[in-house]
């Protein structure tokens, strides 16, 4: 799962969510005086990331896209958010436009307490409005690029991020029914460890 899954998929405390989102760019290392809510969202962000990774329909979406491929598990990431935001509203109960218009204030306001090298990724995050970026199949197929920029030149000499595209569409339908089979049972197995009077933005 990308950015907006994690975000989502946090108990409704502003450090929660961002130690939810930092988790990748951080690799899991949270810093001296990190209130326990950031250790906590970093600690579940683990737990979706591995529930994710041994997933049998998550490892059919993969097969889908084609029968080798490094970039598979993050193509099906940047896929299954954009499903995610298709069917926002079947998962929760505010509209995605202002969930992330909260995240992006609240984050903000946080980052006067953060080391600098903690806020790089944040202010990314909001000044590049990434949890509203799989709106569309064009939008996708952006977000492939924007990582393609990211690849070293000899990753790239075996694959593209973009190269996937075509493959994700030609199998739209048939992801997207994964996505929705898949994502409830992750939204139920992270429950588990949650303050449940802290999701009441799920519709689960």
């Amino acid at each position: 799962m990308n950015w907006l899954a994690h975000v989502f998929l946090s108990e409704q405390k502003i450090d929660f969510q961002i130690g939810n989102f930092l988790a990748d760019p951080l690799k899991g290392k949270t810093w001296e005086d990190a209130s326990i809510d950031m250790k906590n969202g970093m600690a579940t962000h683990k737990i979706i990331d591995s529930y994710t990774d041994s997933h049998e329909i998550v490892s059919c979406s993969k097969r889908r896209l084609r029968e080798k491929g490094l970039l598979k598990p993050v193509i099906i990431d940047l896929t299954y958010d954009y499903f995610l935001t298709k069917n926002w509203d079947e998962f929760c109960k505010t509209s995605i436009n202002e969930f992330s218009k909260v995240f992006y204030h609240q984050a903000n306001k946080r980052t006067p307490y953060f080391p600098n090298h903690v806020n790089i990724p944040i202010y990314n995050m909001i000044d590049r409005d990434l949890l509203n970026k799989y709106h569309n199949l064009n939008q996708l197929k952006a977000s492939f690029e924007r990582m393609d920029t990211r690849l070293s030149p000899r990753l790239k000499q075996r694959e593209t991020a973009v190269s996937y595209f075509d493959n994700v569409v030609e199998n739209i339908d048939l992801l997207e029914d994964d996505f929705l089979n898949f994502f409830p049972q992750l939204c139920q197995t992270v429950k588990k460890d949650l303050d449940h009077n802290k999701l009441k933005h799920w519709n689960l």
